[in-house]
């Protein structure tokens, strides 16, 4: 199975996007059409990468937008960067989500008591290798942290590549603090304090900010892999997401070349160009 990612417009800008294609050429969502499982029987999941390791944008997969691209989050129109908090530079994982995951806001968690945050889960890939935005790559998990952010349950799963040339040493958490010492200790210390230079509390996490093991982590993923199938079966109400609808191949060319061109987008953005060039491909194989 094989991916290929089309950068449009100019990063760092409000124009910004990643648009996904499958094998044959045709636009799919991140969100919707990769799938969850990369190997079942072995829990090998995939995790599409929002944010390689070290860098500051908080770049994200769009839930509300169509074919759901990569976009830099927006707060009060300007674009979001995350602060360098001493002693740590940008991201300290390769951070993403794990795709046909949903944390339902609707759903009130047994264990930490709050509901969903309305996206895929997040992972964060502790491997060596620093990864390229809109990467997809195959995990093992190893464990789970419970962050509760703003009153939501945010899931962050801890994972490491399986093509890392360690990752056969790494099988559970317990593998992380004995191999990387102090890891998982700067793990809660950046997601409690990355929000601090904003003005924003410190954020909580349930279970005395003790990382759950991988059996548990599996469970979670599970759960809110069960939560997007009942999502996109219209079971649940959707609100503002955009989930998968029948479209052909040259109605979704059309309505990502109309993004482009900014009838749907910001026209006096800097970073639109008028005409509409790709700015880059990268290929994703996925064996």
């Amino acid at each position: 199975m094989s991916f290929t990612v089309e950068e449009r417009g100019n990063p760092n800008t409000l124009s910004y996007r990643l648009f996904f294609k499958n094998a044959e050429g045709k636009y799919i969502s991140p969100f919707h059409d990769i799938p969850v499982y990369a190997d079942e029987s072995q829990n090998i999941f995939h995790m599409v990468v929002e944010v390689p390791r070290w860098t500051n944008a908080k770049m994200e997969i769009a839930t509300k937008d169509f074919l759901n691209p990569i976009k830099q989050d927006v707060k009060k129109g300007k674009l979001r960067y995350v602060a360098n908090v001493f002693p740590h530079k940008g991201y300290i994982w390769n951070y993403g989500a794990i795709p046909q995951t949903w944390e339902d806001p609707a759903h009130k968690d047994g264990d930490t008591s709050c509901c969903g945050d309305n996206d895929p889960i997040d992972v964060c890939e502790i491997g060596s290798k620093v990864c390229c935005r809109g990467e997809v790559i195959k995990v093992k998990i190893l464990g789970i942290l419970a962050m509760i952010d703003e009153g939501e349950t945010d899931w962050k799963v801890i994972a490491i590549n399986v093509e890392d040339p360690d990752a056969k040493e790494f099988n559970n958490i317990h593998d992380v603090q004995r191999l990387k010492p102090g890891y998982l200790e700067a793990t809660v210390d950046w997601f409690k304090r990355y929000k601090v230079p904003d003005g924003k509390p410190e954020n909580r996490f349930a279970f005395n900010e003790e990382f759950k093991d991988k059996d548990f982590a599996i469970e979670v993923i599970k759960s809110t892999h069960n939560f997007w199938k009942a999502l996109i079966s219209q079971q649940t109400n959707a609100g503002e997401l955009n989930c998968p609808y029948c479209c052909s191949a040259e109605e979704a060319k059309t309505a990502v070349g109309e993004l482009i061109n900014g009838s749907t987008m910001r026209k006096n953005d800097p970073g639109m160009r008028k005409d509409s060039s790709v700015m880059g491909y990268l290929k994703i194989d996925i064996m």
